[in-house]
């Protein structure tokens, strides 16, 4: 049986030094971003495995992230979480990294779990999912210190810098819908979001306004509706929209699942020539559907999150909190 490689092997392939593929293993972040490449890329070609077990040993760290295990809703709502938390485990893995998963009923439930996990060194960092404004779970977070990187930024302006987080560039993904509608001579654009306050909701339809005020258009309110995240809510919305005269020739949708209620009140609209619509999250139903989405691209922020958390590990204290805001993708589809 042939001998396994060893990081000497991938230090000697990739021109390092082996100090350098243990950065690029456990502190990437100290590394430039061109000799990661080559490290990684000499670690995929040797077929390497780091010895998790042995750095455990060595660094007295369970090397272990806890991530909380959403409940499956409507199968579209669910799946953006899905696909990060596929990318985050499989990019967790080839850092030599395990993710340790636990479900809660609410914030308080969630702290709970935290608690022990933390106490018995189960797990030695977290990922939160799902924040909102004053989330409780980041009070006490760093409260006691417990290293943790969060998938959604604080929306309250006080509270950007007061922990680290990645999160999706929101208001570029419908800005970029809708300068797509814009580029094919289509003025009237209709948005379909959440009801405010929301902070993504809200950062959404920004996105749309900034397009149309680039395109010195007007963003009347004559051309927004809201409804919440609910398929049958999005198409009594916008059949109700309809009703009352909103005139509109291409619609931007703050989610897929407010994009497929539109798509159904929409086919059975036949006042008039079919209308295009832009979801958002690129979820399967997207793409069996047909319709075009915004992809918001999980697997940078799951890379994201992973370099977050090693600095924070390795961060002394009074450092400010670093963030990772990810530019989403437009995926079209169809005719639009």
């Amino acid at each position: 049986m042939p001998a396994l490689p060893t990081v000497l092997d991938v230090a000697r392939v990739a021109g390092v030094s082996r100090q350098t593929v243990s950065n690029v293993l456990n502190a990437p972040g100290l590394v430039k971003a061109e000799t990661q490449e080559r490290v990684r890329s000499a670690i995929l070609a040797l077929g390497y495995q780091p010895h998790a077990s042995a750095r455990r040993l060595r660094t007295r760290r369970a090397s272990t992230l806890g991530v909380r295990l959403d409940e499956t809703r409507d199968g579209i709502s669910g799946a953006l979480l899905d696909r990060f938390l596929h990318s985050f485990t499989k990019e967790a893995d080839a850092r030599g990294l395990r993710v340790l998963l636990y479900v809660s009923t609410d914030p308080e439930d969630e702290i709970a779990h935290i608690r022990r996990l933390n106490d018995g060194a189960d797990a030695d960092a977290f990922v939160l999912t799902s924040t909102e404004h004053g989330d409780a779970r980041v009070a006490w977070m760093t409260e006691n210190r417990v290293p943790f990187v969060t998938f959604g930024r604080p929306w309250g302006a006080e509270d950007l810098h007061t922990h680290p987080w990645v999160d999706v560039d929101g208001r570029a993904g419908t800005a970029a819908a809708t300068q797509h509608f814009l580029d094919r001579g289509i003025r009237r654009i209709g948005f379909l979001g959440w009801p405010s306050p929301s902070g993504t909701g809200d950062d959404r339809r920004g996105g749309w306004e900034d397009a149309l005020r680039g395109a010195a258009l007007d963003p009347q309110p004559g051309l927004v509706t809201v409804a919440p995240d609910d398929v049958g809510a999005a198409e009594s919305a916008v059949a109700a929209w309809r009703e009352r005269g909103a005139e509109f020739d291409a619609l931007v949708c703050a989610s897929d699942s407010l994009a497929l209620g539109a798509a159904l009140a929409l086919s059975r609209d036949r006042s008039g020539p079919s209308i295009p619509i832009v979801g958002f999250d690129n979820t399967p139903v997207s793409r069996a559907l047909g319709f075009s989405s915004v992809e918001q691209r999980t697997d940078l922020v799951a890379e994201a999150v992973l370099e977050l958390l090693d600095g924070r590990r390795a961060a002394e204290d009074g450092a400010p909190p670093p963030h990772r805001l990810i530019v989403p993708e437009l995926v079209l589809r169809g005719d639009v």
